[in-house]
């Protein structure tokens, strides 16, 4: 999609994905600020996503998107009860040997579910496809589970998106992302700053 096409789309913006977008940016802005209610932001956004993406045959986001909402009641129950006695539960971190196996696991997964899109399905971008799935995945758990990285993990993912979702004909959602990138960025510091002043 050209930059011509790109600003037709926006002109003819979806209500639908529109309404996915504003979602989606909640659910962000509250996981920032650690509100619990950013799970009922993404289950609703994500249910909406579901089906825009599999009229835009990226498959594996699709799919990603029933785990969504399966994250999105876990973290739900996990922010809530998850904490042992706390207040809430606390930001964590992980150590470099963890970081080193969800990389390799995201490249493995990468590799072997892209080489069966290409080669049974008529989508586009089966590597991109696979590699935002898996990396999302991977960082959809941390957030779940409170580890500071995962801001960092979404810098990368969330970057590749911007283009994917942007030759995908789904330009709002494009530009969710940009929005995202800077997020993501003010998300990683408050949460580090979360991480610092928490008790041992």
């Amino acid at each position: 999609m050209n930059a011509e096409q790109f600003l037709l789309e926006l002109h003819n913006w979806s209500p639908a994905e529109l309404l996915a977008v504003a979602l989606a940016l909640a659910y962000l802005v509250l996981a920032m600020r650690q509100s619990i209610w950013c799970w009922p932001c993404a289950f609703a956004s994500t249910a909406i996503y579901f089906d825009l993406f599999l009229d835009r045959q990226l498959y594996q986001q699709s799919l990603l998107q029933i785990f969504y909402l399966i994250m999105a009641v876990y973290g739900y129950w996990h922010w809530r009860h998850g904490a042992r006695g706390k207040q809430e539960l606390p930001v964590t971190t992980w150590p470099l040997r963890r970081h080193l196996q969800a990389a390799t696991a995201v490249l493995v997964l990468t590799t072997v579910t892209g080489w069966l899109e290409a080669r049974y399905t008529d989508a586009p971008l089966p590597y991109l496809d696979a590699f935002t799935t898996w990396g999302s995945v991977v960082t959809t758990w941390m957030v779940a589970r409170k580890v500071l990285e995962n801001w960092l993990y979404w810098l990368v993912v969330d970057g590749v998106l911007v283009y994917v979702y942007f030759i995908s004909s789904l330009p709002a959602t494009a530009l969710l992302f940009v929005v995202y990138l800077g997020i993501v960025i003010a998300g990683y510091f408050s949460w580090r700053r979360t991480l610092r002043l928490q008790p041992a």
